[in-house]
């Protein structure tokens, strides 16, 4: 059964919606929501918790959250300057889904694994 969209289009090259999708899909925006699920984070923290992810990525993550309206960068008048992050009121939306997604993803790791072994001993 095929979603049907009545703003969008997003299986349209054209379409606005497709840059967002990208974003949403990327492992370390999925990685960094979950972890402001939670809260206000300093970068540091964020980096510490994203086990694999540089600062060149998360500082590209981070970014692009903020650009798409889903996370709020504040900086405090602070020697050494501060930064906290955290979820915007429409990232906090995004909660519910991501949750759902690594829950997924817990749920059929194995089943996941044992058909990637089996595809690759063909292959």
């Amino acid at each position: 059964m095929a979603v049907t969209f009545t703003r969008i289009n997003p299986y349209a090259a054209a379409c606005p919606s497709r840059s967002l999708i990208e974003l949403l899909g990327a492992k370390w925006t999925i990685l960094v929501v979950g972890c402001l699920t939670d809260g206000t984070r300093r970068f540091s923290e964020l980096s510490k918790l994203i086990d694999g992810i540089t600062a060149k990525e998360l500082t590209r993550t981070l970014r692009q959250l903020e650009r798409s309206g889903l996370v709020i960068r504040t900086v405090h008048p602070v020697v050494p300057p501060r930064v906290d992050y955290e979820l915007s009121a429409l990232g906090k939306t995004l909660r519910d889904p991501i949750e759902a997604i690594l829950e997924w993803t817990d749920g059929h790791i194995d089943e996941c694994l044992e058909a990637q072994e089996r595809f690759d001993a063909v292959t």
